[in-house]
């Protein structure tokens, strides 16, 4: 779990990111978990982009996507969200 002040420094770095990932009308299968999980090991912080033929919002798809995972759900505002998930192998973001 992070904090307040851990989340608030993630959000300043995922601020210029583009969105790597889209969750279309397929939604969320394995084949795309398994591709965000391996984007998350080489880049610690992902933006995803929901588009509006999922028919799910962006923090329902956050919150599905952080519990298949087991990552962080930093922030979520109106099609976009932003995923953390310190690297195992070689962490690069240093947390506060």
């Amino acid at each position: 779990m992070i904090t307040s002040k851990q989340r608030s420094y993630l959000r300043t770095l995922a601020n210029p990111l583009q969105p790597i990932f889209q969750v279309g009308k397929a939604g969320i299968e394995e084949n795309f978990l398994k591709q965000v999980e391996d984007a998350l090991e080489s880049r610690e912080i992902i933006k995803i982009k929901v588009l509006n033929n999922s028919g799910i919002t962006a923090r329902e798809a956050s919150d599905i996507i952080c519990e298949a995972i087991s990552c962080e759900g930093i922030q979520a505002i109106g099609n976009k969200c932003v995923l953390y998930k310190r690297s195992l192998k070689k962490p690069k973001i240093e947390l506060p």
